[in-house]
Formats: structure tokens, C-alpha cells, sequence
């Protein structure tokens, strides 16, 4: 199922997995949020807690993933401040959710305080 991030400066498609977490985070939308940043990483507030199996600490670029420690979605797109190289690091475990194939440069105009929304495309 296509589901689409729009946030007010750039719009990017993510494809689920079909993880109990991702399935939880599926039958919630459409969701709005706004957006903080943390280096080469968007995440924002979803709204509810959702399962977390299998959280990771290792995650790559272009992954999308459920931070249940802050009831939040992420996109994973560079180096944290966490990170020791050019791969991202999680400020702790993550559920990966989904992967997306949009550009670094295109998600870094994406700015803190920006409105969200998470909606299938039909």
C-alpha cells in the first residue's frame, strides 16, 4: 500500500513493511504532526504507542522507522549526532517500519516545525 510523507517544503512516498508495528501505524491514518530534527534525521509525534518488536540500534539510510520511546516516526537520512560515521544512529532502539528512496538533499530541506501529514495514496 503506497503511503505518502507530505511535509510543507517536500512530499516523499515510503513503503511499509509488514511488521505488527507497521500494520498498528498503517490503521491509524491518515496522521498530522509536526516535525523536530536530530541531524540527518526528521521524526514526529504520532499519537500513540505502538508495539516495538525487534527494536535495533543499527539502522541505514532511507530507513523509516517507530521510535517508541518518544511515540514517534522517523527518517533516518544521514549522520545523528550520535553517529560515529556517515550512518545514522538511533538516540536509542528503534522498530524499523519502512523504507523510502528520497534523496538526502531533498529531505534536508525538510525544517524543524514543519507540519506533516501521513496519508495512503489511492
Amino acid at each position: 500500500m503506497p503511503i505518502v510523507f507530505k511535509a510543507e517544503s517536500f512530499s516523499f512516498p515510503v513503503k511499509f513493511n509488514d511488521s505488527q508495528t507497521a500494520r498498528e501505524i498503517i490503521k491509524k491514518l491518515p496522521l498530522e504532526s509536526t516535525i523536530s530534527t536530530w541531524g540527518d534525521e526528521i521524526y514526529f509525534d504520532i499519537g500513540f504507542k505502538a508495539s516495538a518488536e525487534n527494536a535495533v540500534m543499527e539502522v541505514k539510510i532511507g530507513d523509516v522507522a517507530y521510535w517508541p520511546q518518544g511515540k514517534c516516526l522517523c527518517v533516518f537520512f544521514g549522520p545523528t549526532p550520535a553517529s560515529s560515521s556517515e550512518l545514522p544512529v538511533p538516540a536509542s532502539p528503534v522498530t524499523i517500519v519502512g523504507q523510502t528512496e528520497a534523496l538526502r538533499e531533498d529531505l534536508r530541506r525538510i525544517q524543524l516545525g514543519e507540519k506533516i501529514l501521513v496519508q495512503r495514496v489511492d
